[in-house]
């Protein structure tokens, strides 16, 4: 079975490492400029480097849907930096699975492919899709839905280790984003992890940096650029989070009983 992961992000990473290890088949797309918080454990960095591992999967860039169709042949995912999916028709895939989180539909059809899954709040199954998963942390998280659509977006971040909100660093000032701490990092509330236009980013509690943008990244005053976990596991740092892989899980529900792959 081949799929189509729209976005390379984190959570888009999670969903394609458990289709990935589930026998599937999986090409990503991604924009040509990622901001991918959490570069370590994100297939998006194969369009910045060419090539990236996370969790022993390996990821590499495509030019087009052609060598994307090859590069499935030699057992890696292939990313291409298509953000419109011009190249789902020429793949022409089993199933398609919006994991932009964008909020909103950014052009994903129900006709895209036999099964279309949106992930996250913009989609309404039935209409522009066949299912939704659920991203929001709680007792929903990872739910496949078949009618209407997920809880709203909230703006508000779910509780790690006590912490919502304030485990998310914002860009100070519009201007070029200069990363001045290395994912992995400890850090104390207080300390100066990038800058922007001279402005300091300064960290909001103690713990270890999950995430940051890239050096010379092109950010706007209050855009996200960092992510503290409080937790201070550095192996957190590089393996997918128990949310991504709970909203892989019910991808791979979603795409396994739309398909008819699931007997009973």
């Amino acid at each position: 079975m081949r799929v189509v992961i729209r976005g390379a992000g984190d959570l888009a990473t999670g969903i394609a490492l458990r289709l990935w290890r589930a026998g599937m088949q999986v090409v990503m797309t991604e924009v040509e400029r990622p901001t991918s918080i959490r570069r370590t454990v994100c297939f998006s960095q194969a369009v910045v480097h060419g090539e990236t591992v996370v969790e022993n999967v390996t990821a590499r860039k495509a030019a087009n849907a052609e060598e994307a169709a090859e590069l499935l042949k030699s057992g890696v995912i292939p990313v291409l930096a298509d953000p419109a999916g011009a190249c789902i028709p020429a793949l022409k895939p089993d199933a398609v699975v919006d994991a932009i989180l964008a909020k909103e539909n950014l052009g994903t059809r129900i006709t895209d492919a036999p099964v279309v899954i949106g992930v996250g709040p913009g989609f309404t199954a039935g209409e522009d899709c066949h299912a939704v998963v659920e991203t929001m942390r709680g007792h929903y998280l990872g739910r496949a839905i078949y009618q209407g659509g997920s809880l709203p977006n909230t703006g508000i971040p779910g509780l790690i280790g006590g912490f919502a909100g304030e485990r998310v660093l914002r860009a100070p000032a519009d201007g070029e984003f200069r990363q001045l701490l290395e994912i992995g990092a400890q850090v104390k509330m207080g300390d100066i992890a990038a800058t922007v236009g001279g402005e300091p980013m300064v960290c909001t509690l103690d713990g270890i940096l999950r995430g940051i943008l890239a050096d010379g990244t092109p950010v706007h005053k209050g855009m996200k650029a960092g992510d503290i976990d409080p937790r201070c596991e550095i192996g957190h740092c590089y393996c997918a989070s128990d949310k991504a892989l709970a909203v892989g899980g019910g991808v791979l529900e979603a795409i396994l009983n739309l398909s008819g792959v699931l007997e009973r």
